[in-house]
């Protein structure tokens, strides 16, 4: 024994297998017109979510944005970024 314990080394994948980066789920092929539609839907939802944050900094008087006022943007769109678990 070489100290493995008791599964010895038949257990789990091979390192190159298991190491292999699942980048696609199953898809073989994309059309790169979905790529562009993902960068512009992204973007409008990034630029929402900078703007709900900065109307939220500048109602406090502040001149930094903080995480908070990131975290609560989009939950005023209806969409939770960060929740405690509750």
């Amino acid at each position: 024994m070489s100290g493995r314990g008791k599964g010895g080394k038949g257990l789990g994948k091979g390192g190159a297998k298991r190491h292999r980066k699942v980048l696609r789920g199953g898809v073989k092929r994309s059309s790169s017109l979905i790529y562009e539609e993902t960068r512009g839907v992204l973007k409008i939802f990034l630029e929402n979510v900078i703007r709900d944050a900065v109307t939220y900094t500048e109602h406090a008087r502040q001149k930094t944005v903080t995480a908070m006022d990131v975290v609560y943007a989009p939950q005023r769109q209806g969409r939770t970024l960060y929740s405690s678990g509750g």
